[in-house]
């Protein structure tokens, strides 16, 4: 299937198993004149070559299929009459596998035994430099103008040979590497992949004359589940180029891991070399512990690291330590007991233990089921461990981590970059009622260990997880010495759950073991709600009466359990309950601000209103427009290799009754979906989450990569207009507000994911700010100052202004406008008091007429009042004034009457004027006052001792006396 002309020579391995033997006819000529020219120079006479100074090689196919076989020393110049060419096999000639073509009689002969031979076939599994015939290209992937000339030039991001296989690039360029074949009848091109991580997009096409296969068929490769794959392809005959291309786009920290690509073949795999086998040390042995015996005790053995490739007998080879020594066993895991032949079994349902003897639970309680593995004499049947090979990715038949008493740590491997892997299977679990009832709490259960690394150089542990015998997906990563600490996972999904702890000493692919004294430990492991589990301690629960006496129940979804009677108690309204200890009246947690709970007690949540009252006025909102999901994209981004991406935001502000509605999907596993099929995608939902896209424009895909889907907020904390909650801060200056009068209200969001930067996990804030020139679907914003929404990492900030984040419109809201009357009407219109700031609530009330008096009747009324109350006043002052005038004189008349009494004058015949006297006849006055003085004079005639002081003027004209 090779390119005609191509003579295999049998080889344990190859650079390309197939060695070029087919020569130009300008070849032959340049080595004819070196030849010639070496004669001449030399003046020697050349001896006849020798079989093993020359070697035969075809030439190139003719016309007609035929060509020739020639002679061609190895070094030319050296020797002479080379044999004749002679007339070769046919193009389309080729031997089968496990043969060769031995070209001196041109007949196909069998290998010899140890050697193999892949027919007219051609094979790579020697990586030690990139073989002859293959290209490989790196390129930056396509940018906006400018951005090309500050971005990392992509010339060395290309693949690179490492030994047994070629590994591709890890940063943000697109690396190719490419081999040209040409077919001479239809083949198969096969090879074998390592592809364990979804951050790089890695596709495998041909293009040939025939245009077979289609670019777009079988072109994505699928990450790998277990170790090495085989991908096969097709061929047709004619001239074909293999194309592997990766690309990675990962923009967080962690660099991915690369592709792994060997045996590029098209039959057999080959064998490997021999190396020498070196002297034992230290290093290539460790230590465990045997199973309890009948005596309850354990010896401490030590055995040689697997495969043993060192040498006991060599000179400075160590010798395995004496084993035996006789130590106590560690008791057995809380919820075994120890048998008679000192064995640890599971205690059976209903009871408990502390690692000795099983206990019936109490009357009232229930085994709280899970697994507690703290002791490590023997590793527990639901536990196993293996070896991954660092160099070739390949699982060896070997034991990865041991058990020392109270801890269990990593053993020694074939090589310091081999991957120790520990995995636990857990077939299910079985969580309270309360929790399956409650359809948005994910949590099932959860995995809690105790671990410690000890490292002098570049170290990693994984922590991974498998649902339902599906790939591991990296959970947490930590790297380096790591002090004694605890990590707990939360599980959220009912399944077989596998959990893996992957410890790699170093990430330098050299074979050898020199840092066999770093290691990985595991001092405990506990999972919780586990189905078939153990219990190491009987919890409270709910009882229910029946003819045998009482037994356990579960309580009702948001029913806590009384611990004295064991009865169920609903929580108080707006509470939830904590659904792994719901013990007592305490277990109710209260709501936040502006929450509240659903009606099994499960989660809070806002329903898209809120009322917000001040010493002014209530504010009354209604964000039910904002509540479906929307999507928001930061300003480009890119890495330091000139790859763009965008962080890509999901939002729903209040969900649908506590319903968390924003999905945010990884589909770089599923680029290439026939049309008509679905594809599985992994798939978050949160009230906010982020991933990383990709448009097509830059990968050249049919679609956009979208990539790390990450929840942003799994629990509602709160809606205030606070702008702390519960340890979050909204900073006000993210988002400078013009005073308006109307406050920000703002949402509190968590997320359950806590990683080593967020100890306490991502938080986000969403303020929802009254803005009437928005629409109602309102505009979403991000920090200035923090374009990816955040500036730590961890903390989410979020502007979304509309018109419908206005308050309701009241009656303070309005004022009323009345007119002047005309023509006997008057009109009162209402108008919105501007800037209007509300929205919807009470409308604006009708216009109001009345019937109104205009001001010339009214005018007309008051003169007429006022003459008459004129008129009135002067009459009433003349009357006054008459009687008071008949008064002074009466009273003058009398006192002069008895002042001539006291000057012995005649007496009076009468004190008074007698009927049909006048007056003013016998009056004088001595002066004439006017009205004013007058009242003024007889108001002031009173003298101290209650009497009146009168003026009077003698008949003699004398002086006035006063009496």
């Amino acid at each position: 299937m090779a390119e005609p002309g191509l003579s295999l020579y049998p080889s344990a391995r190859g650079r390309g198993r197939t060695e070029p033997r087919a020569p130009r006819l300008l070849r032959l000529l340049l080595w004819a004149g070196t030849a010639f020219q070496v004669t001449q120079g030399t003046g020697q006479e050349l001896h006849a070559c020798k079989e093993s100074e020359y070697h035969y090689e075809y030439t190139a196919c003719d016309s007609t299929g035929s060509r020739w076989r020639v002679a061609v020393p190895h070094t030319p110049g050296l020797c002479t009459s080379l044999p004749d060419p002679v007339k070769g096999t046919e193009c389309s000639f080729s031997c089968n596998a496990g043969e060769f073509l031995d070209m001196k009689d041109q007949s196909c002969k069998p290998c010899a035994e140890g050697r193999y031979s892949l027919g007219t076939g051609i094979r790579f599994d020697e990586w030690d430099e990139l073989p002859h015939g293959f290209a490989n290209l790196a390129t930056n992937m396509e940018m906006e103008d400018g951005v090309t000339e500050s971005t990392e030039n992509c010339t060395s991001s290309k693949w690179v040979p490492r030994g047994d296989y070629i590994a591709s690039n890890t940063d943000e360029c697109t690396a190719t590497l490419m081999y040209a074949v040409n077919l001479k009848q239809s083949g198969t091109v096969n090879f074998e992949y390592y592809y364990p991580d979804s951050s790089i997009i890695f596709e495998f096409f041909v293009q040939n004359d025939q245009c077979q296969p289609n670019v777009d068929d079988s072109r994505w490769i699928k990450t790998t589940e277990k170790g090495w794959e085989i991908h096969s392809v097709e061929l047709n005959r004619g001239n074909n180029v293999l194309y592997w291309r990766t690309t990675a786009f990962s923009v967080w920290s962690k660099a991915p891991k690369p592709v792994l690509v060997r045996n590029i073949a098209i039959t057999e795999k080959g064998s490997s070399t021999c190396k020498v086998r070196p002297a034992c040390t230290d290093k290539d042995y460790f230590y465990t512990h045997t199973a309890c015996d009948a005596n309850g005790e354990t010896q401490l053995m030590y055995k040689w690291a697997e495969p043993k490739i060192c040498g006991e007998d060599l000179e400075g080879a160590v010798k395995l330590p004496a084993s035996g020594v006789k130590t106590l066993c560690p008791p057995c895991n809380p919820g075994f007991f120890k048998t008679n032949n000192s064995t640890c079994e599971p205690c059976p349902y209903g009871s408990y233990s502390n690692g000795s003897d099983c206990t019936h639970c109490p009357a009232g309680t229930e085994p709280a089921l899970g697994f507690e593995y703290k002791w490590w004499n023997t590793l527990p049947t639901n536990m196993e461990t293996t070896v991954l090979s660092g160099v070739n990715f390949e699982y060896k038949g070997m034991t990865g981590w041991e058990v020392a008493g109270d801890y269990i740590y990593t053993a020694v491997g074939a090589s310091d970059n081999d991957f120790m892997i520990l995995t636990l299977v857990v077939p299910g679990f079985r969580p309270p009622q309360s929790v399956i009832a409650d359809t948005e709490n994910k949590e099932v259960a959860r995995i809690t260990f105790v671990f410690e690394t000890i490292c002098s150089v570049n170290c990693e542990l994984y922590f991974m997880v498998g649902m339902n015998s599906r790939t591991n997906t990296p959970v947490e990563t930590w790297k380096g010495s790591k002090g004694k600490q605890s990590y707990t996972y939360i599980i959220e999904k009912n399944a077989t759950m596998s959990f893996t702890w992957a410890f790699q000493r170093t990430t330098f692919h050299e074979a050898g073991r020199k840092y066999t004294n770093d290691v990985a430990k595991l001092y405990s492991i506990n999972v919780t709600n586990v189905m078939d589990g153990v219990a190491s301690y009987c919890r409270p629960c709910a009882l229910e009466a029946s003819n045998t006496g009482s037994s356990c129940t579960s309580c009702p979804a948001g029913y806590y359990i009384d611990r004295d009677s064991g009865a169920c108690h609903s929580c108080p309204s707006n509470t939830i309950l904590k659904a792994h200890q719901p013990y007592g009246i305490q277990a109710c947690t209260p709501c936040g601000p502006g929450t509240k709970s659903n009606k099994i007690h499960s989660l809070c949540y806002n329903d898209c209103s809120l009322s917000v009252s001040s010493s002014a006025r209530t504010f009354d909102y209604n964000f039910s427009t904002l509540a479906n999901p929307v999507s928001l994209a930061g300003g480009p981004s890119f890495t330091s290799k000139g790859l763009k991406y965008f962080h890509h935001f999901t939002l729903s502000l209040c969900g649908n009754q506590g319903k968390k509605m924003s999905v945010c999907t990884d589909n770089v596993t599923d680029l290439q979906i026939p049309e008509g099929e679905s594809g599985f995608s992994k798939s978050i939902t949160a009230y906010v989450c982020q991933m990383v896209i990709i448009p097509p424009e830059v990968t050249g895909y049919k679609a956009g990569v979208s990539s790390q889907p990450v929840s942003l907020a799994d629990r509602l904390i709160g809606v205030t207009t606070d702008m702390t909650l519960d340890g979050i801060t909204s900073p006000a200056e993210l988002f400078p507000l013009e005073s308006l009068g109307i406050p920000d209200v703002i949402f509190f969001y968590r997320s359950n994911d806590v990683t080593q930067s967020c100890s306490s996990g991502r938080s986000t804030t969403i303020r929802v700010r009254c803005n009437p020139l928005k629409p109602a679907t309102g505009s979403l914003l991000l920090p200035v100052t923090c374009s990816d929404g955040t500036c730590d990492g961890c903390n989410f900030h979020f502007l979304w202004e509309s018109m419908v984040a206005c308050p309701l419109c009241s009656t303070a809201d309005y004022h009323a406008i009345i007119s002047s009357c005309v023509a006997g009407i008057q009109k009162t219109t209402y108008v919105w008091r501007e800037p209007k700031l509300c929205w919807g609530g009470v409308s604006l009330p009708e216009q109001r007429v009345t019937i109104c008096k205009t001001i010339d009747f009214w005018l007309k009324v008051g003169i007429s009042a006022g003459t008459c109350t004129a008129i009135l006043l002067t009459v009433l002052t003349c009357y006054f004034w008459k009687k008071n005038q008949k008064l002074e004189y009466k009273y003058s008349k009398l006192v002069m009457n008895a002042t001539l009494k006291d000057c012995d004058l005649p007496a009076a015949d009468s004190c008074a004027i007698m009927e049909g006297e006048d007056v003013e006849d016998d009056l004088i006055f001595t002066s004439k006052k006017s009205l004013f003085g007058k009242i003024k004079s007889f108001t002031s005639k009173r003298t101290p001792d209650g009497f009146d002081s009168v003026p009077l003027k003698t008949s003699s004209g004398g002086p006035d006396m006063d009496l």
